[in-house]
């Protein structure tokens, strides 16, 4: 099993190593840009997890692919961004607030060809499961991203509704990362498909987690503004939950926003209904019960330091909510 220490030291060689060296500037600048402003980096890091887990060294086959999780997962913020008119993204300007939504859609879409060449780099002897895996998650992904679209439309969303969408929007890209880490290293299947299920919850508590910390954390911390599901009135975990519980948000979600005065007034409205149900309790409260669920998926599957290494990843993944 390789040792955390080398795993850590491997993700920072690996992402100080990745240039993006073509012209023109205007199209590639944004992607040196992004992969400059760095980030948690947990998809190809819990990649790298799984495969150390059966492995005692990285090699080439599994580090290429590692970092082509984080790039196309990069592609999807720059696009994300666009749609959510978000200016700020990890402390700094968004690439579409920087340049232009044109330059951000074209560098969007040459991150996602680049993500796929490296994906590709996989060894020969798992290539087409790993490529099956990575093409059927990008789909996936893609799903989610216009459900959280199209909910924005809607009066209410139902839970189970929302569930199912940050389970494609987020949830099967960290499980493709359980998984393909694992299946790269020469895991059985079924060791695979738990980790897949482990990723999956996983990528669900990381998801609620995320919402919380959009309403409730620190600009500082979360690198972006505090508040911005609620001024593009988005139907986050919160605001599904609250209105679950009888909350009426129509008047303050659509009350105006232009001004900062505005946004902030909109912002403490909104949570002042999330706090009068309780909901920020709630949330806390589903975010452990997905990260014991995710953790039970490898439970009686791998070793006690294995599932250690597991658990140790979930608790900093999402601990930053309590």
């Amino acid at each position: 099993m390789i040792s955390e220490e080398l795993l850590e030291k491997t993700v920072r060689d690996l992402f100080d190593g990745i240039r993006f060296t073509r012209e023109p500037a205007d199209l590639y600048d944004p992607l040196r840009y992004m992969i400059a402003i760095g980030g948690k980096r947990l998809r190809p890091r819990l990649c790298l997890l799984t495969y150390s887990l059966f492995r005692d060294s990285f090699e080439e086959g599994v580090l290429e692919p590692a970092a082509g999780l984080e790039v196309f997962h990069t592609f999807t913020l720059i696009h994300d961004d666009i749609m959510d008119r978000s200016p700020l993204r990890r402390g700094h300007e968004t690439v579409w607030k920087k340049w232009s939504p044109d330059t951000a859609i074209l560098s969007g879409d040459v991150m996602c060809i680049d993500s796929y060449k490296r994906i590709a780099k996989a060894p020969a002897a798992v290539l087409p499961q790993v490529m099956e895996l990575f093409s059927k998650t990008a789909a996936e992904v893609c799903d989610g991203q216009q459900y959280d679209m199209d909910f924005e439309h809607l009066e209410r969303v139902e839970m189970e509704q929302y569930m199912q969408m940050i389970g494609l929007k987020t949830g099967v890209l960290i499980a493709c990362a359980a998984k393909m880490g694992a299946l790269i290293a020469g895991a059985p299947a079924e060791v695979c498909e738990a980790l897949y299920k482990y990723g999956y919850d996983l990528g669900l508590a990381f998801q609620v987690a995320d919402d919380y910390l959009d309403a409730y954390g620190e600009e500082k911390v979360f690198g972006k503004p505090i508040g911005g599901d609620i001024l593009n009135a988005k139907k986050s975990w919160l605001t599904v939950r609250a209105m679950d519980k009888g909350a009426d948000l129509e008047a303050d979600f659509n009350r105006p926003a232009v001004t900062p005065e505005e946004r902030v007034a909109k912002i403490a409205a909104v949570k002042a209904h999330y706090d009068a149900c309780g909901v920020p309790a709630d949330a806390r409260a589903e975010i452990a019960r997905l990260s014991t669920a995710a953790l039970a998926h490898v439970e009686g599957v791998l070793s006690p330091d294995a599932l250690a290494r597991l658990r140790a990843f979930a608790d900093r993944l999402v601990g930053r909510t309590f």
